[in-house]
């Protein structure tokens, strides 16, 4: 969008809290308590727009015509899950947001969307210690998105810190995360995270990270015959060879219990 159509939809967005009695004060956030005597309580999902409430605004314009048929998918079509309230639980010490029945087309939208939501709650409290994790962050900085998205990410490993944060991006895949934009969004997140954990990669990959890591020779051929459980880490200056060995309990909840398969399979 250019400058013009971010004011219309500024614009339209306005007009649609207005109808639920919400403008720039924030008192308008808030509803009088009516199990108490005194005090007010903040509006709940049910008392915000909807996507639909959106749209119908939109449609209303001839200016704002074609945003409202971009959002046909989101409102009417099928995608039509997001036009409804939230049901997410912030209040809670371990959030997760899990996308991947979205399906291949949806998951960018949806990685996005809780992404935001989860930005807003990182920033609530600077004092509160929290940290956000992104698994398959090639989808948000990758060639499957774009560079909006990919800024907003890369936006996010470079702030979070401010907040008391700590941002972890895992990807299995090195190359696509290079992969947009001659890779400035992959190249500035791996610049910006103190801590860097490679596990075992092929020989292609090794290549990509060489162009993207101050790796020596020796390095990359530790990285090509890592073993399950072994990894380099890049702690600032240092580069250290390193082996992760699992609790008990962690190997339970990893590999389950083999004595109850075994059972479970001879029973069968």
């Amino acid at each position: 969008m250019n400058e013009e159509e971010k004011a219309l939809i500024e614009e339209k967005l306005i007009e649609t809290y207005k109808i639920k009695n919400i403008d720039f004060n924030d008192d308008s956030l808030y509803k009088e308590n009516k199990e108490k005597i005194i005090g007010k309580e903040f509006k709940k999902s049910k008392d915000m727009p909807i996507l639909e409430d959106l749209f119908n605004i939109l449609g209303k314009d001839k200016k704002t015509k074609k945003f409202q048929t971009k959002l046909i998918p989101f409102v009417k079509g099928s995608m039509k899950f997001f036009n409804n309230y939230t049901n997410i639980e912030l209040n809670n010490n371990l959030i997760i947001a899990d996308v991947y029945d979205l399906g291949e087309e949806n998951l960018k939208y949806g990685m996005y969307l809780f992404t935001d939501i989860f930005w807003d709650k990182i920033k609530e409290n600077r004092e509160e210690k929290k940290a956000i994790y992104l698994d398959e962050i090639w989808r948000l900085i990758g060639v499957t998105s774009n560079k909006e998205v990919a800024s907003f990410i890369y936006k996010i490993f470079k702030t979070i810190r401010k907040y008391g944060g700590s941002g972890v991006a895992i990807t299995q895949d090195i190359s696509d995360i290079f992969s947009l934009e001659e890779g400035i969004y992959g190249k500035s997140i791996l610049n910006n995270s103190s801590i860097k954990t490679f596990f075992a990669l092929e020989e292609e990959n090794i290549k990509i990270l060489s162009e993207y890591a101050n790796l020596s020779e020796k390095e990359k051929i530790e990285i090509k015959s890592l073993k399950r459980g072994e990894c380099l880490m890049f702690v600032g200056d240092n580069h250290i060879l390193t082996k992760i060995e699992s609790s008990d309990t962690e190997k339970e909840i990893l590999e389950g219990d083999k004595n109850k398969e075994k059972y479970y399979n001879s029973y069968k």
